[in-house]
């Protein structure tokens, strides 16, 4: 094994004792305390991870990593963000599971990395763009633009025109999903569409502010106080 693999690995168990007995905020203090540029490498398995929890505790921490990266070298952080970006392309030969929200949460936290790959990000929803009809992407894709418009909407403004099929999507989580989006930005072709799931009940589950709440369709749909 080399040494490569070996620090790598390493790191894995360290980030899986963290997710299953850190508090969260302990846990990402101690992951940003690592090298970042092998924790990146340590943190992509997660991805694919069938725990919920540690799927999101990963996506909550490529965030805080790739953010404090791009303050140290923004090329290593570009780097990053291309990579996720390839996984998402048909050519990579993978699902690129978790790419999106992971690219979503980088930004939310990193204006000049959401200056730089905000469009990109809307052009997975544009079917004039780079539109990705994988149903399972989609709802990662959402998730990101809603994660970056939630903090950023001068960032995500330009995906409003692009929700509107979602709005009315027969799937409750990319009806969900794009109405948490939608809220928060400008749009008249949004605003009837939200106005009509005011009253919708359906309830999904929705990873935000560290936590996997439920949420009906409703309340997300309707303006933030």
């Amino acid at each position: 094994m080399s040494e490569t693999t070996g620090s790598i690995r390493d790191l894995k168990e360290k980030l899986m004792a963290l997710f299953s007995k850190a508090e969260p905020e302990e846990a990402l203090g101690a992951i940003c305390r690592m090298p970042l540029r092998k924790v990146v490498n340590a943190l992509l398995p997660f991805f694919y991870s069938k725990d919920p929890l540690h799927f999101w505790q990963a996506i909550t921490a490529m965030g805080a990593v790739v953010s404090l990266l791009a303050e140290e070298n923004v090329e290593s952080a570009r780097v990053v963000m291309r990579r996720l970006m390839w996984n998402l392309n048909d050519e990579s030969g993978g699902i690129g599971w978790g790419s999106a929200e992971a690219m979503g949460e980088i930004m939310a936290r990193n204006d000049r990395m959401a200056e730089e790959y905000a469009c990109l990000l809307i052009s997975y929803i544009n079917p004039c763009g780079n539109f990705i009809d994988n149903l399972a992407l989609q709802k990662g894709i959402l998730w990101g633009l809603g994660r970056l418009a939630q903090d950023r909407p001068h960032r995500a403004e330009g995906a409003s025109e692009f929700l509107v099929p979602f709005l009315t999507s027969p799937n409750p989580l990319l009806r969900g999903l794009a109405a948490w989006t939608a809220s928060v930005l400008p749009g008249n072709a949004t605003k009837p569409l939200l106005i009509r799931l005011y009253s919708d009940n359906e309830i999904i589950s929705l990873f935000v502010n560290g936590k996997i709440r439920e949420r009906t369709i409703g309340s997300l749909a309707q303006p933030h106080p």
